[in-house]
């Protein structure tokens, strides 16, 4: 995968984030890289989560997955 280069101006906040999280011997590219990775993954997580909360509290799609579930049991060989 080729590299992209970024260049960006940090704040005082920002500063002092990447150096924290360049502490551990990381150099600060690392550290970014791992930041960045971490938040789009924290992002995806609240969005699925979201998303299992607005299926728990949707009653016909609730219901409906009932339905298929009896189903799938009623179509399942006999054991």
């Amino acid at each position: 995968m080729a590299e992209k280069l970024v260049s960006v101006r940090l704040d005082d906040a920002a500063i002092e984030a990447l150096d924290e999280l360049a502490t551990d011997g990381r150099t600060q590219s690392e550290a970014i890289r791992l930041a960045l990775v971490e938040a789009a993954a924290r992002r995806r997580d609240r969005s699925l989560a979201a998303e299992a909360a607005r299926l728990a509290a949707d009653e016909d799609d609730r219901r409906e997955a009932v339905e298929v579930a009896a189903l799938m049991e009623a179509l399942r060989a006999p054991r």
